[in-house]
Formats: C-alpha cells, structure tokens, sequence
C-alpha cells in the first residue's frame, strides 16, 4: 500500500525555502507518480491536476467523516477537549460538511451569491477599490496588503453580513487566528489562538443573530433567520459557523491573491507593462494570477470508502491532501507553466476547488479582484515594489507578510 518517491523528501511545509517556492518540488513530485505517501502528516499526497479534479468530484471522499463513523472507526483520536470551541465552530459550516446538511445549508446561502446579487454588489465594490487606491496615492505609497487587499474583501463581506463598520477592525484579527488550524500539524500556541478566537466570533455573532431577530434589515443574516421562521432551517449554531465561514473564505484567497498577484507582476515587468497598456486583459489577467502563485496550495479529504489510484491502494481512514498548487502547474494541462501569461485563454484552474465544494463566493473574489487591479492601475499608474517582501511562514494558506509599495 506504500508509495513513496525521493521528492516526498523535498516535500516540507514547514521550510521557509520550500515555501517561498514550491513549484519544482511539485514538478519532482508530478514526474515520480500520482500518489505519494507523507509520513510527516500522515497524508497521501495527490499532485497532478487530472486527479486531483477528479478526487474534487469523488463522492468517495468527503470533507467529513463523522456523518458516517466515529472516530474510532477511523482510527484517529477525538481532538483534545479544549480544542472543542474551534471544532464546534468549524465542523457547522458547509464547508465541512457533507449531504444532506452541506446541501440544505448551500441551498440558503446561495441566494446572496446570484449571479444577479454579484452583480447588484458592482458599483459598491468598485467603488471602495477606488476609495482604498486614492488613499494609497495620497499617501505616496504604504503597504499594498493592509491598505488595499485586506480592507475591500473584508468590508465587502462584512457589509453582506450587516457587520456595523464600528465592529469590523476585530475580524481580519479572528479569521487569521481560526485559518492558523488549517495549516499542516499546528502547534499549541496555534490552537490556543484559534479557540479563543473561535470563542470570542461565535459571542459576537450570537449576540448580532439575537438584534437581528428583534430588527431585521436587507443583510445576510437576517435573510437566514427569515428562511428559519420560513421553515427551511439552520441551527444558531449553523448560522453562527456560516457567518464565519463566509468572512474566512470570502477573504483570504483574495488578499493573498491580490498581493501574491501583484508581487508575481513586478517580477513580470512585460506582463504588468501589458496589463497597463491593455485593460482588456484584466479578465484572464485574474484567472491566470490566481492560477501562477495558487493562494490555497493544498485541500485536504478523508477517504470514506477505499480508493485506487495508478495501482496504490488508499484505505478508507486515510487523508488525502490534493495540491491545488501543484494542480495548478501541470504541463499536461496548462502549456509553459511556469510561465506567467496574462493573456492564456485556456485557464482551467481549480483555485476555487470543484465539485459539491466549490466556491460559492468565487464570482464574487472575481469581481473584488478585478476591482482592485483595475483601481491600481488606472489611479496609481506608477505603483512601483519599495522593497522586497517576506513570505508568511504558513504553507496551505499562502500569502506575504505585506508588500511595501510607492508611487
């Protein structure tokens, strides 16, 4: 059952090295086989793009096991007690969770992310890009992360929420404490962060869902407690986990795709001269960003019933990690991977996941993403690297400390 090659060694998420650039690890990886056994994290590690689509959409796996086993079933220990708060958090959101719940809540929260809702959201979006954009102008340059790409996504979603702007400086703070569990094997500092964290947002919003119910307003939140008097149900606990899945995942990949897109630019001086120059290319200029520096590099899966991959047995128990930055660069779907090509028409990455579990906001991280790009180019012609930024040590959720730039 064991499938191993030499670039496993190379694998390791926890080298700063290895972080900073991943892509020939993954090219080793690609070259010696389909599946790799990593004994670090008890995971089998899955880079090629083709199977990796395919796992997305296997219904052999899920992001959950508990709907059908224990833990004991599966031979794994039930996390620690104290670790409780961010579990309960985290295994209520349909992110991680499976048919029927995953559905009955999707089927909600799809009504704020229409096409047409998307869209009716436009000018406010574009807008607030252009507000944050003139701020950095004013200021002749500042920190590309905490000026522009954090606030617009966070605000976006928190106005979606019906979060009051006095209260949103506290959730950027609480999402990068609760996204600190997503990455591989963390440490206890890491879960203590979380837990107060999780702790700290679910009072919040039980406090906000309990003002909601005595006024309502056009937000989010109390369009879900409406579909509850309706009928079509979700525990406090549910609304409570959505609310917080939805500011997580409604920004991260987007602040780390702005910044991670914006380093890759000015390393590409032809492609952002070609950007400047054209802004018909701000469409696929997005896709293909998203794809060359992947802001989620690896999503994991339990395997609920046994699986074969290239003749290596998976058992059901094990951990599949599908390297969606991997994925991303295969050559035998994407010609010149490693080749950062603004204008690539055939562009089918899966930054946004795929199956039952793709992103239900990724027309939306697309509008927040165009928005920004096009405000900096048309506002800040001259937006220029001020000096070299530091990657962040985590691996899964992949972004930059900050990038320092000025006009």
């Amino acid at each position: 059952m064991t499938a191993r090659s030499d670039s496993v060694l190379a694998f390791d998420p926890w080298d700063p090295g290895f972080v900073a650039d991943p892509y020939p690890v993954y090219a080793e990886l690609r070259a010696q086989g389909r599946v790799h056994y990593y004994e670090p994290t008890n995971q089998w590690l899955v880079p090629r793009h083709a199977d990796v689509s395919a796992l997305l959409r296997d219904r052999r796996l899920g992001r959950t096991y508990q709907h059908r086993f224990s833990h004991e079933d599966f031979g794994r220990t039930a996390p620690p007690a104290e670790h409780e708060p961010f579990h309960t958090l985290n295994d209520h959101g349909m992110l991680d969770l499976e048919p029927p719940d995953h559905t009955r809540i999707r089927r909600l929260v799809s009504k704020a992310f229409t096409p047409r809702t998307v869209e009716q959201l436009g000018p406010y979006v574009r807008r607030l890009a252009e507000d944050l954009v003139d701020g950095l102008v004013a200021s002749g340059g500042g920190d590309l992360l905490t000026d522009v790409a954090e606030p617009l996504p966070v605000a976006v979603i928190a106005e979606m929420l019906g979060i009051p702007e006095s209260d949103r400086a506290q959730l950027r703070p609480w999402s990068a404490d609760i996204c600190g569990m997503y990455e591989l094997n963390p440490s206890q500092e890491t879960a203590r962060k979380a837990v107060r964290a999780s702790v700290e947002f679910s009072e919040y919003l039980r406090e906000l869902i309990g003002a909601r119910r005595q006024e309502p307003g056009e937000d989010l939140i109390s369009g879900l407690i409406a579909a509850y008097d309706e009928g079509d149900r979700l525990t406090e606990q549910e609304m409570i986990s959505t609310c917080v899945l939805l500011l997580n995942a409604g920004h991260e990949a987007t602040v780390n795709a702005t910044v991670n897109g914006w380093w890759a630019l000015f390393r590409h001086p032809e492609q952002l001269a070609a950007l400047r120059a054209d802004r018909s290319l701000v469409p696929t200029a997005v896709e293909e960003l998203m794809r060359y520096d992947t802001p989620l590099q690896l999503f994991e899966r339990w395997v609920l019933d046994e699986i074969e991959i290239d003749g290596t047995t998976v058992p059901r128990g094990a951990e599949i990690a599908m390297l969606f930055g991997s994925a991303n660069h295969d050559p035998a779907v994407f010609a010149d991977p490693g080749t950062l090509d603004l204008s690539r028409k055939d562009n089918p990455h899966i930054s946004f996941s795929a199956g039952i579990h793709y992103c239900i906001g990724a027309p939306l991280a697309r509008m927040e993403l165009a928005a920004s790009l096009t405000a900096l180019l048309d506002r800040a012609p001259t937006l220029r690297l001020a000096q070299e930024p530091q990657r962040k040590p985590n691996f899964v959720i992949r972004g930059l400390e900050g990038l320092s730039v000025e006009i």
